[in-house]
């Protein structure tokens, strides 16, 4: 085990679960899961923190049963996803005019140019979350992935700004902090995702990742290696659930179970002649429920979701011929039978399901290899990357500075403990007190001088 990487925890805090996962990596790179805990979500709606006191007992909650999985653990700082209908995203331009044009471009001119975003104009009420990115131009040179080490006079980009409600931000960092932790940052989770799920390759071919959660269906769009749009549906597994619950006239518990057991994405896919059995209530008498209609409610929602995508994806003009990748499905949603099918009739686009095992090291639970927890791996992902990023600007900045060689002056009469015999210890002083009597020897002797010189006018004067 790689003792020097730290641990890094990640937080999900989602509509129907809330899930802490620590993590670091080993030597080969891979992560290795050193503790899991989840709890049910009750505080929580549609990605966003309505009840912090239950959201608090929650995180709680899943910290607890992290700790039992490994009492070792201590667990201070987390990466937090954060999702909801008030994520916004909106597109910016920057530049800057560098003073040492000599020079190559260094990280801290990068820093200082994202930093300028920051500044960008938005609503009032809401708060820049995040700021990404994209291609770079170095004067007259375009779509540069990183300009490091080039010359020249301008350097801008095009920037994914990320933004989101102060009231929901504040309410997730108190939760967090009322549950005795540290955000350490928070990432939006369709990011977090993809960190999980895609490989280099996917980046390249350009691949749209679709996170479907308990209350938000989180979009990110790659292409040709760039972040080209993200964007938070307003529907998920909660609304399949309640579509049930009211169509079928059932409890939420019970169209959850059915969901799980009996759901398909596909009515066409389901059998007409299978029912599923519901005991009645309080001695009513028990329900039989069409297998076929069950699968015609989630067909109907899941379709809205889809048609959702594809709105999306026409909008920042990547279809089916852009994204070689395709879609990846990813997230708790994602598990419903035939729903790559039905992707793939919808949007016209090749689709699999993203399962986050890529990164993770050989020994590890079957459970965390499930696409439900793709965000709070890929949290653990953003916290590693970003130690990797600190530890190399460190390197950088100060192991690379070598001491220049002083110039060459006169010694200095090296001091000993002990004076020689016959010699005082006024002759043992440092050279700075000679030479300030030579200096006030020659200063003297100028000013004789010039005393002289002036009697001598005088005697002329007078003869």
């Amino acid at each position: 085990m790689n003792q020097e990487q730290p641990i890094i925890v990640g937080l999900d805090i989602g509509t129907t679960k809330i899930a802490a996962i620590a993590g670091r990596k080993n030597e080969f790179n891979k992560l290795e899961i050193l503790g899991f805990g989840r709890a049910n979500s009750n505080g929580v709606q549609h990605g966003m923190v309505l009840n912090i006191d239950q959201t608090i007992k929650a995180i709680q909650t899943a910290l607890e049963a992290c700790y039992e999985s490994n009492p070792d653990l201590k667990i201070s700082e987390v990466y937090v996803g954060v999702a909801g209908h008030h994520i916004k995203s909106l597109q910016t331009r920057g530049d800057i005019v560098r003073q040492n044009v000599e020079e190559e471009i260094k990280q801290d001119e990068i820093d200082r140019l994202v930093a300028d975003q920051y500044r960008t104009y938005i609503p009032a009420g809401d708060q820049i979350i995040d700021v990404i990115p994209q291609e770079f131009t170095v004067d007259n040179f375009q779509n540069i992935p990183n300009p490091i080490g080039y010359s020249g006079v301008k350097v801008g980009a095009n920037f994914h700004i990320i933004t989101g409600d102060k009231n929901a931000i504040r309410n997730i960092n108190r939760s967090v902090e009322k549950a005795g932790l540290v955000t350490k940052d928070l990432v939006l989770q369709p990011l977090a995702s993809a960190a999980a799920v895609m490989c280099d390759q996917d980046l390249e071919a350009g691949v749209a990742i679709v996170d479907i959660g308990g209350g938000t269906t989180d979009l990110a769009v790659f292409y040709e290696g760039i972040l080209k749009h993200t964007a938070v549906i307003p529907f998920g597994g909660e609304n399949i659930t309640n579509d049930i619950k009211t169509g079928l006239g059932v409890l939420k518990t019970q169209a959850e179970e059915m969901k799980k057991q009996f759901g398909s994405a596909l009515s066409e896919e389901a059998k007409a002649n299978t029912f599923i059995t519901i005991p009645g209530l309080r001695g009513m008498a028990a329900k039989e429920i069409s297998v076929k209609n069950l699968a015609g409610i989630i067909q109907a929602r899941m379709n809205e979701i889809l048609d959702f995508v594809s709105y999306h994806l026409k909008q920042v003009g990547l279809d089916s011929k852009m994204l070689n990748g395709g879609i990846i499905l990813t997230g708790g949603g994602s598990q419903l039978r035939h729903l790559i099918q039905l992707t793939e009739y919808v949007t016209g686009m090749n689709a699999r399901i993203g399962y986050p095992n890529e990164h993770l090291a050989s020994e590890f639970k079957k459970e965390l290899a499930q696409p439900m927890y793709s965000t709070c791996i890929g949290l653990i992902l953003k916290g590693c990357n970003d130690y990797e990023n600190r530890n190399r600007n460190l390197a950088d900045n100060f192991i690379k500075v070598t001491a220049e060689p002083e110039p060459e002056t006169a010694k200095p009469v090296e001091e000993s403990n002990t004076a020689p015999e016959g010699q005082d210890e006024e002759a043992m002083k440092p050279q700075k007190v000679k030479s300030r009597a030579k200096l006030k020897g020659f200063m003297d002797s100028i000013k004789n001088n010039l005393i002289e010189m002036f009697r001598e006018e005088e005697d002329d004067a007078k003869l």
